[in-house]
């Protein structure tokens, strides 16, 4: 056989095995088409409607008109009334708003006196582009029919809290850490029972007394051991090469740690269940950790995205830890003041296993 008809057989052995490959087959196609119609739809760089709250202690008509330009401006989204500005701050401290509108009670006053701000304007600074965004409010003009020329230079005083330089280090090196985790630990236990698998040695543990979820667990503890190591190293480095201070406690910090770690690594072991080899495992990897770049928060903000992408984006467990992160990090918020984000992650780690528990046979195939 001349070279060009062995080069032409080798090459349709290698199409006939990806073809058998289903899952490998399916991935060629269903990758680039899911990803570019997920990121395509999801990823919004002109930011609008953050999640917003007003205390409004003038309750005067002029100060409600004020609230409904706001609202109509599309750059925030009011969605709670509150009585004072103590009240702002800790929906601030606990994520749930990301800008504050403060109207004081002598408004009607201040909107014609130069000398005052008239509004103020509290910014959750975490997050440099929404900070960019928020600051748009303070060019809006304030139509008050009041008879009076209405005095636009000083109306709205802003205060950015939390990372006031706007340094993109505070707001990167938290995030990032949640990165660097998922794909470690998912990748190191995804090819955990595969790679059992391919080197043979599921014949002995078929052998033994050893029960799945025996099994499961034992190969989770290492790993939850080496996620906080890095974690450590990720922190540690942040803070002498980036200057990244924990405003929180570190116990809240490893409290946090060890529940994205933990539930990253059941969704590792779930996928080794999945995989029926080592490249698999790889791929399968890769495809959970690309949503959960780009949906959860970590590159993009996300009171950007559309309603669908951010119910995706909880589905993921990165946006949850990232939540909890930088609430400790940069808010220095105590992690029991943030149960809905603990409660997602415990919540991943239970289903993941349990599911993988339920995968594995304890057999050969």
């Amino acid at each position: 056989m001349s070279a060009p008809g062995r080069i032409f057989a080798i090459t349709s052995k290698e199409l006939k095995q990806l073809y058998r490959d289903r899952p490998s087959f399916i991935m060629v196609a269903g990758i680039p088409l899911f990803m570019i119609i997920l990121f395509g739809y999801a990823i919004n760089l002109d930011v609008r409607n953050l999640s917003a709250a007003v205390a409004n202690q003038s309750g005067s008509e002029l100060s409600y008109q004020l609230v409904d330009e706001l609202q109509a401006s599309q750059i925030v989204h009011i969605t709670r009334n509150v009585q004072d500005e103590l009240e702002l701050v800790k929906l601030l401290d606990t994520g749930k708003i990301k800008v504050g509108i403060f109207i004081p009670a002598d408004f009607e006053r201040r909107i014609t006196d130069k000398s005052r701000n008239a509004v103020q304007i509290m910014i959750d600074g975490s997050d440099p582009s929404i900070t960019r965004v928020a600051r748009n409010i303070t060019n809006l003009s304030f139509s008050a029919h009041t008879g009076q020329a209405v005095s636009q230079v000083g109306f709205f005083a802003t205060r950015v809290y939390y990372n006031p330089e706007s340094r993109s280090a505070m707001f990167i090196v938290p995030a990032v850490s949640g990165v660097i985790l998922q794909l470690t630990m998912v990748l190191f236990t995804a090819i955990a029972i595969v790679r059992e698998r391919e080197r043979g040695n599921m014949e002995m543990l078929i052998s033994t007394p050893i029960k799945r979820y025996e099994l499961m667990i034992g190969k989770i503890l290492p790993f939850i051991i080496i996620g906080l190591i890095q974690a450590s190293i990720i922190f540690l480095t942040g803070f002498l090469l980036f200057d990244v201070y924990v405003q929180g406690t570190l116990l809240d910090l490893y409290t946090a740690a060890l529940l994205f770690i933990s539930a990253v690594l059941a969704l590792g072991l779930l996928i080794s269940t999945i995989a029926k080899n080592q490249f698999q495992a790889m791929q399968m990897t890769l495809f959970t950790l690309l949503p959960s770049i780009f949906l959860s928060g970590y590159m993009f903000p996300f009171d950007g995205m559309p309603q669908t992408a951010q119910w995706i984006g909880r589905m993921l467990p990165l946006t949850h830890y990232i939540a909890l992160i930088r609430g400790i990090v940069l808010r220095g918020v105590a992690i029991r003041e943030l149960p809905d984000h603990i409660h997602a992650l415990m919540g991943f780690f239970v289903v993941f296993l349990l599911i993988a528990i339920l995968r594995f046979k304890k057999q050969l195939d």
